[in-house]
């Protein structure tokens, strides 16, 4: 049977009521395909996913721009400095002093310390290689880069003799210890070169060491060519037998000969 609609939308009375139900079912029908047609828009436009750590895609492909950001920050290597060799003096001088117990290795001093000043009036010349305070014997010091830097360098390996009075009285066995080198904080040893030598005569220190009538000492004779911070001292002490004693009587060529403690001579250069 026909209907009639009215401007509103609506139906208009019917015999029959199946007309209105089928109209709101349409209605209903029409707005759920709305939905799913909107949902399914949304969806047509895929994003590409990250991972945390923003470098990969959902997929796993590392992304191009990553490659990118790195040649841009790829740091250039640097310039290797120049090294430029030490001069050589004008007047090139080496200064071999016998430096006394308790002084300073340096020319100035806050503290008001004995330094070298105190003994060396010549200007303008610096040691090559130090000596503890509490050490003596042969300080050499010069004007010449070339030469301070030869003696300095490790890599020359310039041997260095001293006459060490330590506690006790070691045995071969444990001197050979020495010669094939120990094990301090700062590494391994070089090989060194040792022997028992008689007591030097030499200068009475000022104050004297102290020494226990109950333990003998003994005088060693060591060489080497290392120049760690108190490595002879060290050396002694970790074969058990502390050093009470320690001059240094040879710098490769050069020795104290009969320089008094607390003077000092002027030699020739080396060729």
């Amino acid at each position: 049977m026909a209907h009639i609609i009215d401007h509103s939308g609506q139906y208009s009375n019917s015999t029959n009521g199946e007309c209105e139900v089928q109209y709101e079912y349409k209605v209903i029908l029409c707005q759920k395909l709305a939905k799913v047609s909107h949902t399914i828009s949304r969806q047509a436009k895929p994003k590409k996913a990250t991972s945390s750590f923003g470098n990969r895609t959902a997929n796993g492909d590392k992304r191009s721009d990553r490659h990118k950001s790195n040649k841009q920050h790829t740091a250039k290597p640097a310039k290797r400095k120049r090294v430029t060799a030490k001069p050589r003096a004008k007047d090139p001088v080496i200064v071999l002093f016998n430096k006394p117990f308790d002084v300073l290795c340096q020319f100035t001093d806050e503290q008001g310390r004995k330094t070298l000043k105190d003994y060396i009036p010549i200007p303008d010349v610096y040691a090559a290689g130090r000596l503890d305070r509490d050490s003596e014997g042969l300080l050499l010091l010069t004007n010449d880069g070339k030469l301070q830097s030869k003696i300095t360098e490790p890599k020359k390996r310039t041997f260095k003799t001293y006459w060490v009075q330590v506690e006790g009285a070691p045995d071969e066995e444990e001197l050979n210890k020495l010669r094939q080198g120990v094990e301090l904080k700062d590494g391994m040893t070089l090989p060194a070169k040792v022997k028992i030598m008689p007591q030097p005569d030499i200068w009475v220190r000022t104050p004297p060491i102290r020494e226990r009538k109950s333990i003998p000492t003994t005088w060693l004779e060591i060489q080497i060519c290392e120049g760690r911070n108190r490595q002879v001292r060290r050396m002694t002490a970790s074969i058990g037998f502390p050093t009470l004693r320690l001059i240094r009587y040879k710098i490769g060529q050069w020795s104290l000969n009969d320089i008094k403690s607390g003077e000092f001579c002027v030699v020739e250069m080396p060729e």
